[in-house]
């Protein structure tokens, strides 16, 4: 972890595109609410299909143009056209953009090994970032302290890793996890590799529990069984499972920050209080001039 310890701290939020007016309306509200904690920048996902990318797009130019934080798009190359992947970041960077979080992206259904695109993996689309606009772009990559779900192997997955550092990546956000120590012996793997971006955790809150339990599983995320089990007990008692929730969460980040975590990258889920309360419960404030609030100020919701 010695490495990360002389990156500056960086705090993010991450929002999935939504796809109704109402949902729209809703992210607007998210937005507006947790950019008062004056974040880094908000990153934006990016599914397969024209009409999910679309929908990128628009929320990406809507943060830029009215948000007090950068907007960061998701790029997958996984299903994409070269040229119509260089189409995309010259329209990013028309618009002003300065971040782009470069993924390979899940193959679509039924596509076989590979994807139907041109690139085949995440250093390939970095390299192409680099070769279309050098510089201008602060380019993020995925890292999988438990390891990617279609790697062989866990060395082989480092490995895979490091291409994308080496490509041209500034820094990495890690898949969501609740056990600190994968992280921190996979940043070591990576030091001794000679790699030292910054390796910013990716924390998803709990918010829907159940919900949340399928995205690990699909993942392969781990979900530890006392925490599986805790919530279990719980599950006709949401305000009590909540707050379990919050503060199992808050100690996880307390934690990385006292090791030298480089900040935290919050999956949002496109909702604000349960986050605002570990934001709060962090002194993170302090650290990003953001706006302080009370916790009796902070609502929370009954049933997130």
């Amino acid at each position: 972890m010695e490495s990360q310890k002389k990156h500056p701290r960086v705090f993010s939020f991450e929002f999935f595109p939504p796809k109704t007016d109402e949902g729209a309306e809703n992210l607007k509200g998210t937005r507006e609410r947790l950019e008062r904690l004056n974040p880094a920048y908000f990153s934006v996902t990016f599914g397969a299909g024209g009409s999910t990318q679309d929908r990128t797009f628009e929320t990406v130019i809507d943060i830029q143009r009215n948000s007090t934080a950068d907007a960061a798009p998701h790029l997958s190359c996984i299903d994409a056209s070269r040229d119509r992947l260089k189409q995309m970041i010259l329209d990013y960077k028309e618009q002003g953009v300065k971040y782009i979080v470069a993924l390979r992206g899940d193959r679509p259904s039924g596509s076989g090994s590979m994807g139907q695109g041109e690139l085949s993996y995440a250093n390939e689309l970095v390299e192409l970032i680099r070769e279309v606009t050098g510089d201008h772009f602060y380019i993020e990559v995925g890292a999988y302290p438990e390891f990617h779900p279609e790697a062989p192997d866990a060395l082989t997955d480092i490995e895979n890793f490091v291409r994308k550092a080496k490509a041209g990546a500034d820094s990495a956000i890690t898949q969501f996890f609740y056990n600190a120590d994968c992280y921190y012996r996979f940043v070591e793997d990576c030091e001794k590799r000679g790699v030292d971006i910054p390796i910013v955790p990716g924390i998803m809150p709990l918010m829907n529990f159940e919900q949340q339990a399928r995205f690990a599983a699909a993942c392969k995320a781990d979900m530890p069984r006392w925490l599986a089990q805790r919530m279990e007990a719980w599950k006709d008692d949401p305000q009590s499972r909540m707050e379990y929730g919050i503060d199992v969460v808050t100690r996880l980040c307390e934690d990385l920050l006292d090791n030298g975590a480089p900040g935290i990258h919050f999956y949002a889920l496109n909702k604000a209080p349960v986050v605002e309360r570990i934001w709060h419960n962090l002194g993170l404030s302090e650290q990003t001039g953001g706006e302080v609030r009370k916790p009796d100020e902070v609502e929370v919701p009954a049933q997130p």
